[in-house]
């Protein structure tokens, strides 16, 4: 009878401990990123060549997944919706701080870019409330990002990528090239590489 007491006690830490994990997990991944662009930013000036060759261009002319995602109206979309113009596709997620921080650099790039290319942040948040990312987008004053969701991350693993992670496709939907880790979408050297697509 009085082991029964400590068994309890045992299992109740257990639960707690893993509950404790359960919600570390999610900022320490996120974490996990900035550190390495910290890095990158304050190591001196011979270091800063990877962030100018980070655009990865081995899976040029490859076409985009066929893997289903949500638009904001709540329908199943795919790439292939958008085949026509060029597409900045933006993989990102509500608890990964690299993406939260380069999305108002997405929006500006947006209004810079207009109907030249679109610009299109996937949410790969597992879980699916759909109130979840508009909420997120809309709090945050965004005007030309709008809350399409993967909570099935059919596109994380279609890439094999980490967040953030952001692929240019020209209008025939091949790939251009792609990008893993935070970056600063507004900037000249962005918009260069944007402009391959055309």
């Amino acid at each position: 009878m009085s082991s029964r007491p400590g068994v309890v006690l045992l299992l109740g830490s257990a639960m707690f401990a893993a509950g404790c994990d359960r919600q570390a997990a999610a900022p320490e991944q996120a974490k996990a990123e900035a550190p390495a662009s910290d890095e990158v930013v304050a190591a001196p000036a011979p270091a800063a060549k990877p962030a100018a060759t980070g655009f990865d261009r081995s899976h040029k002319g490859e076409a985009a997944p066929t893997a289903k995602f949500i638009a904001p109206d709540g329908k199943q979309a795919t790439f292939a919706d958008f085949r026509g113009k060029a597409l900045l596709v933006n993989l990102w997620a509500t608890w990964c701080a690299p993406c939260i921080a380069e999305l108002p650099t997405l929006d500006a790039a947006a209004g810079k870019l207009g109907d030249r290319v679109r610009v299109l942040t996937v949410s790969q948040d597992l879980d699916d409330k759909p109130d979840k990312v508009t909420t997120f987008l809309a709090g945050r004053g965004f005007k030309r990002l709008e809350p399409y969701r993967d909570p099935a991350v059919a596109l994380s693993a279609a890439y094999v990528a980490n967040l953030p992670a952001t692929i240019l496709y020209d209008a025939q939907g091949r790939e251009v090239w792609r990008r893993l880790g935070g970056f600063e979408w507004n900037t000249p050297e962005a918009l260069a590489a944007i402009g391959e697509a055309s």
